[in-house]
């Protein structure tokens, strides 16, 4: 009969014993960071955009039912940010359009409602401080235009300061690179004060499809509406949010067909749109509307005849 090493035996037993704390504890944090993760709409106000830019090749006739535009054919929008709130981080996803432009700018796209991010964030005792990630979904000027403020200053033009002073701020390179060289159909969504002071700053940080912003937070890049934009897929307790930002931007666009006439490349919007429809009815997704001035977060099902449909509408407090 062999001898047993009943030291090494031992030795043995408590690595396996050790290994397998280490996994649990791992588990556990993860299972907690999931717990522990709160989603709050943060909300910028509102705007005005032109009916048809936004639902495209949709006739007036159709979407002035949905959305009645007034006597300049402008629709009432959203601009619905979210705070994402684990045990370390505060996040907070786009800023809406801040109060930089001038009066012949706000002229065209009239904000009105609750426009200033930090008074909205106050409302749930954040301050400007306290957040500690913003993330862009892109540059256009109604997602990013809060991110940088502008205070009164002795020389004639005013002082630019980022809004969120200890926050590190996150876009990627591929639409870096596209909104500082902009298209020329792009070009007037794009304001370079609303973002390039950022990086001037130190702030900036990029991110990459399919990575984790935090535990629980996975990037989704689009390139529909413009060059790798950014939804992101939460993962919340046992449920699943996906922010859409600009591929689904109200709760009208899940019919297919309904498709901004903004988007760079609607097929492309098309397929991606039809991806995450998809996902969201057989995953039983949460879809958070950035834009409709009505629906915060629908569950969406599919028809006998296949199409997408709203199934549930919700108020974001009501279930995260």
């Amino acid at each position: 009969m062999p001898n047993i090493d009943e030291s090494g035996l031992a030795s043995h037993n408590f690595e396996k014993i050790n290994t397998a704390l280490v996994l649990f504890r791992q588990f556990s944090l993860k299972l907690a960071s999931k717990k522990e993760m709160r989603l709050t709409l943060i909300h910028a106000g509102y705007l005005k955009l032109d009916g048809g830019a936004m639902f495209g090749i949709i006739p007036k006739r159709m979407w002035e039912k949905l959305n009645p535009p007034d006597d300049k054919n402008l629709c009432t929008w959203s601009m619905r940010c979210l705070l994402i709130e684990t045990a370390d981080r505060k996040i907070l996803v786009d800023t809406g359009m801040g109060e930089k432009q001038d009066a012949r700018f706000r002229a065209h796209f009239e904000p009105h409602g609750q426009l200033s991010i930090v008074e909205s964030l106050a409302q749930h005792n954040i301050e400007a401080e306290d957040i500690t990630d913003v993330f862009l979904t892109h540059l256009h000027f109604d997602h990013c235009g809060g991110a940088i403020r502008s205070t009164p200053s002795v020389a004639s033009s005013p002082t630019l300061q980022p809004t969120f002073p200890n926050a590190k701020y996150w876009s990627n390179a591929q639409h870096w690179a596209w909104a500082m060289s902009p298209n020329p159909r792009e070009q007037a969504s794009f304001f370079k004060e609303n973002f390039v002071p950022l990086q001037d700053w130190g702030l900036l940080h990029f991110i990459n499809d399919g990575e984790e912003l935090t535990a629980g937070v996975k990037v989704h890049m689009q390139y529909g509406h413009t060059e790798a934009m950014m939804a992101l897929e939460i993962k919340a307790g046992d449920k699943t949010f996906f922010y859409c930002a600009d591929t689904i931007p109200s709760a009208w666009h899940i019919h297919l067909p309904f498709v901004m006439a903004y988007d760079v490349r609607p097929l492309d919007t098309l397929k991606e749109k039809n991806a995450i429809l998809e996902r969201a009815v057989t995953e039983g997704w949460y879809l958070i509307f950035e834009h409709d001035p009505i629906v915060e977060c629908a569950r969406i099902k599919k028809t006998d005849t296949g199409r997408f449909v709203v199934d549930t509408t919700y108020e974001l407090k009501n279930l995260s």
